[in-house]
């Protein structure tokens, strides 16, 4: 479980992973040391699996965003999710409880390219169905965590 100082930390982290120690200490009350201290005991860890900007999608040339539902068969669910994630286009796979076995998040250049996609996906064995929701608008996505 994260300690105090470990959330105040990761809550500036996640504001801007560019920020000096010092920035951080000052914003935290925590001194520089700790700061360093906290920071890679984190990361070795795993509580910080690494520093990536947060990007628009558009101007990257994916204006499609899709959430994707499946049905995998034959108890062979983990493969196949991790055959999916490896795509570059899915930025999150889930398994889920109810009626489906697994969400996924993607972003694509197009309908062409999600329908390329799509073909994609129903071709791997396991797949039994799929039901595609396009994003028509995001009213909020943030992966960072509420620390």
């Amino acid at each position: 479980m994260a300690t105090d100082s470990e959330r105040k930390i990761a809550a500036c982290l996640n504001k801007d992973a560019r920020k000096s120690y010092r920035e951080i200490s000052r914003e935290t009350g925590i001194s520089v040391p700790a700061v360093i201290q906290t920071i890679r005991k984190m990361e070795e860890a795993g509580a910080i699996k690494g520093y990536i900007p947060l990007l628009n999608p558009e101007y990257f040339g994916f204006g499609l965003m899709a959430v994707i539902v499946l049905r995998i068969s034959q108890g062979r669910l983990l493969e196949t999710q991790k055959k999916i994630a490896e795509d570059p286009r899915v930025l999150a796979v889930f398994d889920v409880t109810g009626d489906w076995d697994s969400v996924l998040i993607g972003c694509f250049a197009d309908r062409q390219d999600l329908n390329q996609f799509i073909k994609k996906v129903l071709s791997l064995k396991y797949i039994d169905r799929t039901v595609t929701q396009l994003v028509l608008n995001v009213v909020k996505y943030d992966p960072r965590l509420p620390v």
